[in-house]
Formats: C-alpha cells, structure tokens, sequence
C-alpha cells in the first residue's frame, strides 16, 4: 500500500449543498422526534388528549425535517463557498491518501 500526497484545491459548492440537506434533514428528523415525544408529553398534560398530543407529534416531524433539510443545505452551501475562497489564498489542504492495490 503506497500513500500518495494529494491536495484539495475546491469544493463543489452544490455538492457539499446537497450533502449538507441529508445531513440536515437527519438531524431534523431526530430533532422533530424528540420534541414529538416531549411535546407530547405536554400536550397531554396541557388537557390537548391523545389527538392534540398526536398533532403536536406529527408537526414537529414535519418541520424539523423540512428546515433541517432547508438549513442544511444553506449552510452547507455557504461553508463550501468560504471553504473556497479560503483556499484560494492560503493554496489547498494537504492530504496523505492510502493507495489500495
């Protein structure tokens, strides 16, 4: 296995974006079950019943995965772009990558 030296001179701005929404929508999703799950815990205890509680579930699923999504691919956006212009002053990042034969 040889290494070889390579350096990262740009990142594709759409790309990291794209990845940046799954990351997103991943912890949204997460996020959007927790408060499910808290929220509904309160709503019940609110006097909402079962049907608000469930409601109040549901919508926080929804939204955390939407604006997950929609910040992530945001941010993921942006990052790469600074990322960018950032490298293009100080040259690239320097990498050692393992040669696999």
């Amino acid at each position: 296995m040889a290494l070889k030296t390579t350096i990262i001179k740009r990142f594709g701005v759409m790309t990291v974006a794209k990845f940046g929404t799954v990351i997103g929508a991943i912890y949204g999703l997460i996020w959007g079950i927790l408060v499910a799950v808290l929220g509904a815990g309160f709503a019940s205890s609110m006097g909402m019943g079962a049907l608000g509680a469930t409601g109040v579930g549901a919508a926080a699923i929804v939204v955390g995965l939407i604006l997950g999504a929609i910040l992530g691919f945001i941010f993921g956006a942006i990052g790469a772009f600074i990322y960018n212009v950032v490298l293009g002053l100080i040259g690239g990042i320097e990498m050692d990558l393992e040669i696999m034969e």
